[in-house]
C-alpha cells in the first residue's frame, strides 16, 4: 500500500510541478479533424469516459453487485480501462504542455489539479493490481478514485467547452 501510495503521490506532484513550472506554449497537437486542440481534447476526453462509465459498470458485474460478471466481464473491464488510458495521453499532453498547470479560476484551478490527481490515482491503482498481499477493500477504492477524479476532469473540461461552444468538433 505504501509504495502504491508513494508512487501516486509522486506522479500528482510531477505532473504539477512540471505543468506550474514549464512554460505554456499556448499550442501542441491538433489531431485532424478537428477544428482545434481544445476541441479535440473534449471528444477525446468524452470518449474516455465512455470507457470509464464501462470500467463502472464492470467493476460492479465482477464484484457481484449488478449480477456476476465472468471471464467476458474481466476482458471488458481491463481493456476499457486501457483504452480510457490510452485516450488521455494525448489530452494530458495538450494540457500540461499548451496550457501548463493553471488556477487564474476556480475551475480551471480543479480542472488542473483533478488531471494531475488522476494519473497519480492510475498509477496507484496499477501498483495494487499487480499486488497479490494488497487489502481487497484497497482496488475497489482506488478503482473509484480513478473515476471519480476522471469525472472532475471532465466536467470541468469537456462539459465546459461544450457547454459554452456547443457540440463542434
Amino acid at each position: 500500500m505504501l509504495i502504491a501510495l508513494a508512487l501516486g503521490i509522486g506522479v500528482s506532484v510531477g505532473l504539477g510541478a512540471y505543468g506550474r513550472f514549464h512554460e505554456a506554449t499556448g499550442s501542441a497537437l491538433n489531431l485532424a479533424g478537428f477544428s482545434s486542440g481544445l476541441a479535440a481534447k473534449a471528444w477525446l476526453a468524452s470518449l474516455a469516459f465512455v470507457f470509464v462509465l464501462v470500467q463502472l459498470v464492470s467493476a460492479l458485474r465482477m464484484y457481484g453487485k449488478l449480477g456476476r460478471g465472468g471471464a467476458r466481464t474481466a476482458a471488458l473491464h481491463r481493456w476499457s480501462g486501457r483504452a480510457a488510458v490510452l485516450v488521455t495521453v494525448p489530452v494530458a499532453v495538450h494540457c500540461l504542455y499548451a496550457l501548463g498547470f493553471q488556477d487564474f479560476d476556480t475551475r480551471v484551478l480543479v480542472h488542473s489539479a483533478a488531471g494531475c490527481f488522476f494519473y497519480g490515482a492510475f498509477a496507484a491503482k496499477m501498483v495494487l493490481v499487480s499486488r497479490d498481499g494488497a487489502p481487497k477493500w484497497a482496488l475497489p477504492v482506488f478503482g473509484g478514485l480513478v473515476f471519480t477524479v476522471l469525472t472532475a476532469v471532465w466536467t470541468t473540461s469537456s462539459v465546459w467547452f461544450f457547454s459554452t461552444s456547443g457540440l463542434v468538433f
